[in-house]
């Protein structure tokens, strides 16, 4: 179980978007985009974005930002607490 009180915006932001609900669900420990688009099924641009827009709110951090390829995302403690929620 994750120790993080829940933030309700940031909840309310990932489950008011399809995207945002099955891409947080796919991602397990620290994924490239590419193995998480893969699978959730949606397209990479749209993983991308959506993980950019993960990053901006601190859902998800990018493990190795200065690399242009192989780029390694993993939930935070926040992530985690909202996909906790989702029940995933």
């Amino acid at each position: 179980m994750v120790k993080s009180k829940l933030n309700t915006r940031d909840y309310s932001w990932v489950i008011r978007g399809k995207q945002r609900r099955e891409i947080i669900r796919h991602i397990r420990d620290a994924d490239t985009p590419t193995i998480i688009s893969n699978r959730s099924g949606y397209s990479l641009n749209n993983t991308s974005r959506v993980l950019n827009e993960f990053a901006k709110r601190n859902i998800a951090q990018c493990l190795n930002p200065k690399q242009k390829t192989g780029r390694l995302y993993a939930l935070t403690r926040k992530g985690k607490a909202i996909k906790e929620k989702l029940g995933s």
